[in-house]
Order: structure tokens, then sequence, then C-alpha cells
């Protein structure tokens, strides 16, 4: 039996200290990643915004947001991979309404 597909969402937010060629490639990395394991749906590039706080010292950060259907298993080895790449300041998977 095919596992259930559903539809989820990940804010990323990438740090700017390694410049725009660094963010690029991270927003290229993570957007190959779900290609090959789940189905993009939509990447949508929100570029250099003013964080509300601080992170490591940096007051902006890189917003992407990608939209993507996948098995439920994917998004726990996405979070793991986003936990130990550097250059990701936070991000946040969630299941879409």
């Amino acid at each position: 039996m095919a596992k259930k597909t559903e539809k989820y969402e990940l804010m990323a937010v990438y740090s700017l200290t390694n410049g725009e060629d660094a963010v690029k490639a991270l927003v290229a990395k993570f957007q190959s990643m779900i290609e090959k394991n789940a189905t993009l749906e939509n990447v949508d590039e929100w570029g250099k915004r003013k964080l509300a706080y601080p992170i490591n010292d940096e007051p902006d950060g890189y917003y992407a947001l990608y939209t993507f259907t996948s098995t439920p298993d994917f998004p726990a080895e996405l979070e793991r991979v986003l936990n130990i790449t550097d250059g990701v300041l936070r991000f946040l998977v969630t299941v879409a309404a």
C-alpha cells in the first residue's frame, strides 16, 4: 500500500555573512534535496529581511519558502540536515493547510 502524502512548507532563514553566493548555494542545495525526495511545488525567495532580533549577532537574514508534497518520513530527514548545515540560522517545517 502506498504511503500517504501531505503538503508541507519549509521556511528557512539563511546567514548572509558568507555572501550572496553562499546563500544561493544553500537555496539550491535544499531545493535539490526536496526535488530528490519529494514533489517540489514552489520556491518563494523573499530575499534579505531584517530579523526581529539578532541571531548570532546577525541583524539580517535571507528568507526562502519551499512548498512540497511528501510522505511523512522525509521532513524529519530534511530537519536533520538543516540542523547540521552551516549558514542556516533558523527553519520551520510545517504541514500546510
